[in-house]
C-alpha cells in the first residue's frame, strides 16, 4: 500500500515542480503577496490631504489651522480662499477634506457666541472619511477646551486651575497599531488555502483532461491510496508556504511571534484537512483546469470575506454571521493572530482547533465519498 502511495506521491512532485506554472504559484505568489499585503494593505490613515480654507486671518484661525497641520494626521496642500477653487481641489482627488473658517471666528470665539468651523470630507472613500472626521473631531474637542480653559483663567485674573482628565490608552499585542502586523500573519492562512485549492483541484482535473485517471484506475492501485498519493504533495507544499511566509514575517517586516511555531503547525495541519477536501470536491465537478480555476476562485473570495480578514464579521448581518461558521479561514486567522501576537497556548485556542478538526473531517469524508461515487 505504502509502496504504491509513495509511487504516486513521487509522480505528483515530478510533475508540480517541472511545471514553471506550478513552480511560480508554489514559490512566486506566495512571496509577491506578502510583499503586497505588507508594503501596500494598510488601514492606517495619515498625512490626510487638506486645503485651508481660511477666510478669518486672525490669529485664533491659524492657531486652529496649526492644530489640524501641526498633527500627523493632516498635511494642508493648498490655501484658498475661493470655495470653488477648494471643490476642484477634492473633485480632482488632489485633497481629502477641506476646512473652512468663516469670517468672524475669533471674534465670536471671544465674545462667547456659537462659532461654527465646516470640514468638508471626501466621502467616496467611507473608510478614510469616517477616521478624518472622528481626527477633526478630537482635534476641535481640544482646542475648544483650551480656549475655555483660557477665558476662565483670564476672567480671573490666572488664579484658577482646573483638573483634566488624562486619558493614557494602551494596546496589547499591537503597541503601534500597524496594520501590518494585523495582515500579515493572516496571509499565512489566505495562501495555504489559496495553493492547496488551487493545487489539489487542477492536479487530479490535468490527469482528466489527459486521459491518465482511467488507466491510473485499473492500476492496482485504490482509490485511497490515490487520494493520499494526490493530496500528501499538497499538504508538504502548505507546511512550506507557512514557513517560508513565516519567515518573511519575522525577518523582512519584523512580525512579532510570541508564541509556539508547533502550535501554528498544527493549526495549519488540521486546516489543510478542510482546503483539500474542498479541493478535492471542486475536483469531481471539473472537467477542465479552466473550470477548476474559476470553481477555486467562485469559493476563495466569500470564504475571504466570511473570515473576518478584511471586515469585522461582528458588522456583518446576522445570517452571515452564522454562514461564516462553516468557513474554517475564521478559525485558523484566530490561531495564526493568536499565536503570533499574543502568544497564547492550546489552552486558549482549543475551539478554534476544535472546529477545524470538525469541519476538516467533515468535509474531507464528503469529498472522498463524492470522489468514489465519481470514479465508480
Amino acid at each position: 500500500m505504502w509502496e504504491r502511495i509513495l509511487t504516486i506521491l513521487r509522480k505528483e512532485f515530478r510533475s508540480v515542480l517541472r511545471d514553471p506554472r506550478m513552480r511560480l504559484v508554489i514559490i512566486g505568489v506566495p512571496l509577491i503577496q506578502t510583499l503586497i499585503f505588507g508594503y501596500a494593505v494598510s488601514l492606517d490613515v495619515r498625512h490626510v490631504k487638506l486645503v485651508v480654507l481660511d477666510r478669518d486671518g486672525t490669529p485664533a484661525s491659524r492657531a486652529l489651522v496649526a492644530r489640524f497641520t501641526g498633527s500627523a494626521y493632516f498635511d494642508a496642500v493648498a490655501r484658498t480662499q475661493d470655495e470653488a477653487v477648494a471643490r476642484r481641489w477634492i473633485d480632482g482627488a488632489a485633497a481629502s477634506a477641506v476646512l473652512q473658517i468663516n469670517s468672524g471666528y475669533e471674534r465670536n470665539l471671544r465674545g462667547g457666541r456659537p462659532t461654527p468651523v465646516q470640514l468638508v470630507v471626501d466621502g467616496s472613500d467611507s473608510n478614510t472619511a469616517r477616521f478624518v472626521v472622528n481626527y477633526a473631531t478630537q482635534i476641535a474637542a481640544a482646542a475648544n477646551t483650551e480656549f475655555l480653559l483660557a477665558q476662565v483663567q483670564r476672567q480671573a485674573g490666572g488664579r484658577v486651575s482646573a483638573g483634566q482628565v488624562d486619558l493614557q490608552p494602551r494596546a496589547w499585542f499591537n503597541a503601534d497599531l500597524e496594520s501590518r502586523n494585523y495582515y500579515v500573519p493572516g496571509i499565512i492562512a489566505m495562501l495555504v488555502m489559496l495553493v492547496s485549492l488551487m493545487l489539489t483541484s487542477m492536479a487530479i482535473v490535468r490527469e482528466k483532461e489527459a486521459g491518465t485517471i482511467e488507466q491510473i484506475m485499473v492500476t492496482p492501485i485504490r482509490p485511497v491510496e490515490f487520494i493520499l498519493g494526490k493530496c500528501a504533495p499538497f499538504a508538504v507544499i502548505g507546511f512550506l508556504n507557512t514557513a517560508m511566509v513565516s519567515a518573511i514575517a519575522l525577518l523582512w517586516f519584523g512580525i512579532p511571534f510570541r508564541g509556539s511555531f508547533p502550535l501554528l503547525l498544527l493549526g495549519v495541519a488540521l486546516f489543510l484537512l478542510s482546503t483539500l477536501g474542498i479541493g478535492l470536491f471542486i475536483s469531481t465537478v471539473s472537467q477542465t483546469q479552466q473550470q477548476a480555476m474559476m470553481m477555486t476562485f467562485f469559493f476563495f473570495f466569500p470564504a475571504m470575506l466570511f473570515s473576518g480578514f478584511i471586515f469585522p464579521i461582528a458588522n456583518m448581518p446576522t445570517v452571515i454571521q452564522w454562514l461564516s461558521l462553516l468557513d474554517p479561514l475564521r478559525y485558523m486567522l484566530v490561531v495564526i493572530r493568536g499565536v503570533f501576537l499574543k502568544g497564547v497556548g492550546f489552552d486558549t485556542l482549543w475551539p478554534q482547533f476544535a472546529a477545524l478538526t470538525g469541519l476538516g473531517v467533515a468535509v474531507m469524508a464528503f469529498a472522498v465519498g463524492r470522489f468514489h461515487k465519481h470514479l465508480s
